[in-house]
């Protein structure tokens, strides 16, 4: 294997380059990416002028996040490695994969899209992560974690069968490396020498900061009692010191490490290691790749570039989370648009009732994989610190280690959004339902998510949950049923319990003291007329669409038709007393949920059908549609989808 200097770099190899490449003419100082539409307009630069480049893609990324918000941190922080891979590489016909896919604004700008980069998240606008049906550029899709290596690879061995000779590149960053699929892939590539460049992009924080022995020890690699005891002494010293003195007594020691045994975990695995290099330092940045580029021989390859979130932005770079999703701001100051006044969040509802169960119960605790504030479990992890765990992007960990507790007699919350949430499907089945474990699945951003699109609605979780035995099911209609819930989850031993609710405000409804006994196991609540009494129609809601139900039945009421509306509460243990009241006492029988087919509306499809209830009864179930709905304003998702009053009055026609 080669050195690792001949694949780093060196002055004259960079002073041969620059003199070959023609440069851009007629190029005003600060507008060279006036003059670049695609990566191939790059080809022409000078690493000066791809330095000034990287000034003005950051400029741009700032003030297109400015007005439409979305995620500026974490593509503030690869700006630099995004104009290198595009300037070096040979995109689209190289390939390049993003992780999670929240930093590829900068490459959206690059690769044929500036124009358009003010619609980011917009409906009808470009998505908020790479896209396949969006560019060629975006060779594969994300919004998940930890998909990058695998995707990568799997190009690599059909590049290789193919006979082709190209490059492929994914980028990945030190929180997503904390999920087991990307060990998996790592072990893979490296058993199957196929040339691959994989740039694991350290900036030692994720979403929130990085958990886990990898995420916080990736250069450290030695374990030797000498190095530590060394290490230990030169710590106590460098704390002593000013703070710029200590800053780079830090970066001295890391050098030191990696020199000492950096690297070894990845070529144990059968990678090439490089690094740390700076990830903002196009000198080191450019040569390595080119060099990377002109080496077609060369197996799996790991560049390990160092970074800082919300690099470039001093707003950003002072926030406690970088910036990573955001308002609209103002770029002078950095100062988010304030939302007006509303009712509190689902999320802080949950959260805030979770605190105050376990001020009654020491026995709760919560997990969260890597989204304490996305979950409200910061708040409950600053209450009680001890018995909170954030296991990091390792959602199949957390449901067996959940599994875990709930064996040792304690009541875990596992709170993760129900796209997450498919990721540990397994872990659900074999670790929890089979030996019926009393875990609490508490399942944010259920149904729709907005701006988000569709990588992370929450479609699904009812119908590959329902089907699961021993799985009790519940759906919040408002916030001060959540609160009910959220008290009912923490009385409940019988079993794997799950509770949806959405993302956004509730309601305002003013939550009671006292939520204990408000909800018996499997029994729902009529909401608007008489189950009991002969009426024209019946809605059945499972969830929050309960609003949208109460007016179609005002609706219908004013065009003379008797209706009943119900809140389901329960999709299982179904409420079969209340189920069949409202099919043998109506003509017309309609569900909604929030949810995808095969959910809800299937599963009283199945009882009635069962009992002998569909003979004189018209029904209509109404769920979210048979495709994956683009992001949009969240209303117009929910007009699209037909889960609007609207809607369900057209059912009757």
């Amino acid at each position: 294997m080669k050195q690792q200097a001949d694949i780093n770099t060196n002055d004259q190899d960079k002073a041969i380059d620059e003199a070959n490449a023609p440069t851009l003419s007629n190029a005003l100082p600060n507008a060279i990416l006036d003059h670049v539409n695609i990566p191939a307009d790059m080809k022409g630069l000078t690493d000066e002028q791809l330095k000034q480049l990287s000034s003005e893609v950051r400029q741009a990324t700032i003030e297109a996040v400015a007005k439409t918000g979305g995620h500026l941190g974490a593509g503030l922080g690869v700006v630099e490695l995004t104009v290198a891979i595009h300037a070096v590489f040979d995109t689209p016909q190289d390939k390049l994969v993003w992780d999670v896919g929240h930093q590829c604004y900068p490459h959206k700008i690059l690769t044929g899209r500036k124009d358009r980069i003010d619609t980011l998240r917009k409906g009808g606008g470009l998505s908020g992560f790479t896209k396949r049906s969006e560019s060629e550029y975006d060779p594969f899709g994300a919004g998940h974690s930890s998909t990058s290596i695998s995707a990568a690879l799997g190009m690599a061995a059909g590049r290789d069968i193919n006979g082709d000779n190209t490059h492929m590149i994914a980028v990945i960053g030190d929180g997503s490396m904390s999920a087991g699929m990307a060990y998996e892939a790592l072990n893979n590539a490296g058993d199957m020498k196929s040339r691959l460049i994989v740039i694991l992009n350290d900036n030692e924080m994720s979403i929130a900061p990085p958990v886990g022995a990898m995420s916080k020890h990736l250069t450290k690699m030695v374990s030797s009692k000498g190095y530590r005891n060394v290490r230990d002494m030169g710590k106590k010293i460098t704390e002593a010191l000013p703070s710029p003195i200590r800053h780079a007594a830090k970066r001295a020691e890391e050098g030191a490490r990696v020199a000492i045994g950096g690297g070894s975990l990845f070529e144990e695995m059968g990678f090439y290691y490089i690094g740390p290099v700076d990830g903002h330092d196009l000198d080191q940045l450019l040569p390595i790749l080119r060099n990377l580029k002109n080496s077609p021989n060369h197996g799996p390859v790991l560049i390990h570039a160092r970074t800082q979130k919300g690099k470039g932005y001093l707003p950003a770079e002072n926030s406690t989370d970088k910036m990573h999703g955001v308002k609209k701001f103002d770029v002078i100051t950095g100062q988010q648009a304030k939302s007006a006044p509303s009712a509190p969040s689902y999320t802080g509802v949950f959260a805030e009732q979770l605190i105050k169960q376990a001020e009654k119960d020491d026995k709760i605790v919560a997990i969260t994989a890597a989204m304490p504030s996305g979950t409200g479990l910061d708040k409950f992890a600053s209450k009680f610190p001890d018995r909170c765990f954030d296991v990091g992007i390792a959602e199949q960990h957390a449901v067996t280690f959940a599994a875990g507790l709930a064996s040792e007699g304690l009541k875990p919350f596992c709170a993760l959004y129900s796209t997450f949430l498919q990721r540990g499907y397994d872990q659900l089945v074999h670790d929890v339902a089979i030996q019926n474990l009393p875990v609490r699945f508490m399942i944010d951003r259920a149904g729709l998510v907005g701006a988000d699109g569709a990588t992370h609605a929450g479609s699904f979780d009812i119908a590959y949950l329902a089907c699961l035995p021993n799985m009790t099911l519940m759906a919040a209609s408002d916030e001060a049923e959540l609160a009910y819930m959220v008290d009912f989850a923490a009385q409940y031993n019988g079993g794997p319990l799950a509770l949806r609710y959405p993302r956004g405000n509730g309601l305002g409804l003013e939550i009671p003291s006292n939520t204990s006994g408000q909800i018996t196991l499997g029994k729902g609540r009529v909401v608007h007329g008489d189950a009991n009494a002969k009426g024209d129609v019946a809605i059945l809601s499972y969830g929050t669409r309960l609003q949208e139900s109460l007016k179609a039945a005002k609706m219908l009421e004013e065009k003379g038709l008797s209706v009943t509306v119900a809140d389901a509460r329960f999709a299982k243990p179904l409420d079969e007393a209340l189920t069949r009241s409202l099919a043998q006492n109506n003509k017309t029988l309609i569900t909604l949920e929030e949810g995808s087919r095969g959910g809800f509306g299937s599963i009283i499809l199945e009882y009635l059908a069962n009992n002998d209830l569909l003979s004189d009864l018209k029904i209509r179930t109404l769920t979210l549609p048979d495709y994956f709905q683009d992001h949009n304003d969240p209303e117009k998702q929910y007009e699209e989808a037909g889960l609007v009053a609207q809607n369900i009055i057209a059912q009757l026609k």
